[in-house]
């Protein structure tokens, strides 16, 4: 009986402020990959908070614990061969560092993007008008606004999304893909 090898899994964590670009950042890239023929999932943090994180707050704790369970089932995911596109602001160093160490346990591929868009930015996109309500007094807690955001030290790209399309932010994590010989 013969068998085909299994395709190289691994993660891409795209970290970065609210409306920084993320998530689009993200489907685009799977997309692209899916028409490869890769296996691919995008583990949107929104879609993980309303299902996987239901219940959990935004102290620092239950962020934390939320980035936890995303790298878990990102790391099963890519572990396993499917390429997993996570868009999630995750904006504590020591969550995103469990998460690599986690990776690195099992010999999993993991690349941290760091979606570098300045807050200015974000507040002017404010996709989902988070910027708003917190200047307008009706949310407290905002990631980069009145609760930190901790930037990677070494992310393996670093992308400026007020500076080129989303298109071109995504072809910049499908290069770094292929030059790792991920896809």
């Amino acid at each position: 009986m013969t068998t085909t090898p299994r395709a190289q899994g691994a993660t891409v964590w795209l970290t970065g402020l609210p409306s920084a670009g993320k998530t689009t950042i993200a489907r685009l890239l799977g997309d692209r990959l899916k028409a490869e023929g890769h296996r691919v999932e995008v583990l949107d943090g929104d879609e993980i908070r309303r299902f996987l994180s239901a219940g959990l707050g935004f102290s620092r704790a239950d962020r934390n614990t939320n980035v936890q369970r995303i790298g878990l089932v990102a790391e099963v995911l890519a572990r396993n061969g499917v390429l997993c596109v996570v868009p999630v602001i995750a904006p504590y160093a020591d969550s995103r560092e469990a998460v690599r160490g986690r990776h690195e346990k099992s010999g999993t591929p993991y690349l941290e993007v760091h979606v570098a868009t300045p807050v200015e930015v974000c507040s002017e996109r404010d996709v989902k008008g988070l910027y708003a309500k917190q200047a307008a007094g009706e949310l407290t807690g905002l990631t980069g606004v009145d609760d930190p955001y901790e930037p990677p030290a070494d992310p393996a790209l670093v992308l400026r999304t007020q500076e080129q399309a989303p298109q071109e932010s995504a072809d910049a994590v499908h290069a770094l893909l292929v030059e790792r010989g991920l896809a």
